[in-house]
């Protein structure tokens, strides 16, 4: 596949108009997204992604075509990963619900940056650090029993408290003690700050890293081009902003959100640590060997991992709502 020069400026032309767009049209004026315009939002991405599929039929063909949707949609499955863990991130931060657009929009174009740099230097440097797959499934693992700590609440209305990871950099430059708006930088008596947004950012953006890790090679499984490659997880990421709002809407009415997202970060933590197992090259771990009686999850087997316990959280949050309703009234009825 011989992809002109003037191919990836277009590409590259209609992610910056969809960035212009979220911009221009979102972000500006700080808001929450209602479940009707996510979803709308949501769906116009997504068709997007698919459309650019006649995009490359009419262009290279339909082997390349093929190739692409395969990996759209393995990254559009893939990215849902990313979700959940965004969605622990906003709350560990306690983001204000209006300034969590700007933030997501930031993180996802960071994330842009990060994984086409690993596109571009190819999958087999992505291999030669197969180890780092040991450290983020560990980092997924303890995640994911912190969530089984957590007691399920809204984030809107919560004062902001500081986690780890803004004393952590506190101490190494000057933080604001909370948001300052949607700044990313705040200047006071001649100092200038980070603030808690750019921190929330940078974390959004270094957490896809470990997905990338994950993600790229599948796709890379699919097509060996790089602007498939880079297009597949384009369009998938780009939707991810408004895909968070239309699941993030439900979050009051979510009472077993943790436990749900404490099932889908171990799965996926068990995934990565398998993955490193099978591509060892540490000495110290079977003598540098591979280790392949460990399953390896397919994306089928993941992406039906993850839609079943979605679906077992979203029935037994409802089931606990309205059980908690029904108690309500029936309180109510005897006084």
């Amino acid at each position: 596949m011989d992809v002109h020069f003037l191919g990836w400026c277009a590409l590259a032309a209609v992610i910056v108009v969809l960035v212009a767009v979220d911009i221009f049209g979102h972000i500006r004026t700080p808001h929450a997204p209602t479940l009707r315009e996510a979803a709308w939002w949501s769906l116009g991405y997504t068709l997007l992604g698919l459309s650019f599929t006649f995009v490359i039929f009419f262009v290279y063909g339909p082997q390349y075509a093929g190739e692409y949707i395969a990996g759209f949609l393995t990254e559009k499955s893939l990215s849902l990963d990313n979700l959940f863990v965004f969605i622990i991130i906003m709350a560990s931060f306690h983001v204000p619900r209006e300034y969590q657009q700007k933030a997501l929009l930031s993180g996802i174009v960071l994330a842009l940056v990060f994984r086409l740099l690993f596109i571009l230097l190819g999958a087999a440097l992505v291999e030669r650090f197969s180890w780092v797959f040991f450290i983020f499934g560990a980092w997924l693992l303890w995640t994911a029993w912190s969530q089984l700590g957590e007691t399920p609440s809204s984030t809107d209305d919560e004062e902001y408290h500081e986690n780890r990871f803004v004393r952590t950099v506190r101490r190494v430059f000057p933080v604001t003690d909370g948001f300052m708006g949607q700044r990313f930088l705040y200047r006071h008596g001649g100092k200038t700050y980070l603030t808690p947004m750019l921190l929330v950012v940078f974390a959004l953006g270094s957490a896809d890293i470990m997905f990338a890790f994950d993600s790229i090679p599948a796709i890379f499984g699919l097509t060996k081009e790089p602007y498939l490659v880079f297009a597949a997880n384009a369009f998938a990421l780009l939707g991810l902003r408004q895909l968070y709002f239309l699941i993030g809407g439900l979050l009051e009415r979510l009472v077993y959100l943790n436990y749900g997202l404490a099932a889908i970060l171990g799965f996926i933590g068990i995934k990565l640590i398998f993955h490193a197992l099978h591509e060892n090259t540490l000495p110290f771990i079977n003598n540098g060997q591979g280790i392949h009686f460990v399953p390896e999850f397919g994306i089928a087997f993941s992406l039906t991992f993850i839609l079943t316990a979605i679906a077992i959280t979203i029935a037994a949050s409802m089931w606990k709502v309205r059980r908690s309703a029904e108690h309500i009234d029936s309180s109510e009825e005897k006084e």
